[in-house]
């Protein structure tokens, strides 16, 4: 696997703001690698501590956590997103109200590879 593909997805995650999620898929599609959401979610499992990559932050394209729900990391998860006052409700997040919508400035800006 390309060390340039994690990098464009880290930078991604890395983009998410504070108190919103996104998705796999999503990650996906603004790192130039559409249909590669299984690769988003393998990337975070490789993602370097000192990068300190948000992975709480990406979600389930239904805004489900990846993780069962009572693991350690499903309880890690929920309490970062809650420190972000992101509702969580049966590890499940409200995508309508808590999915980061980029504008075109974040676009151009932050996620320029």
């Amino acid at each position: 696997m390309s060390e340039q593909k994690y990098q464009r997805i880290w930078k991604t995650v890395k983009a998410i703001p504070v108190g919103k999620v996104s998705t796999y898929g999503q990650i996906a599609d603004l790192a130039g690698l559409p249909g590669r959401a299984r690769l988003v979610g393998k990337a975070m499992g490789y993602a370097p501590d000192d990068l300190q990559v948000p992975w709480y932050r990406v979600m389930r394209s239904t805004g489900q956590f990846a993780f069962a729900a009572g693991t350690d990391l499903a309880k890690k998860q929920k309490g970062l997103l809650q420190e972000e006052g992101v509702v969580v409700h049966n590890n499940r997040v409200k995508l309508s109200e808590f999915q980061w919508q980029p504008d075109l400035a974040e676009l151009l800006f932050k996620l320029e590879f």
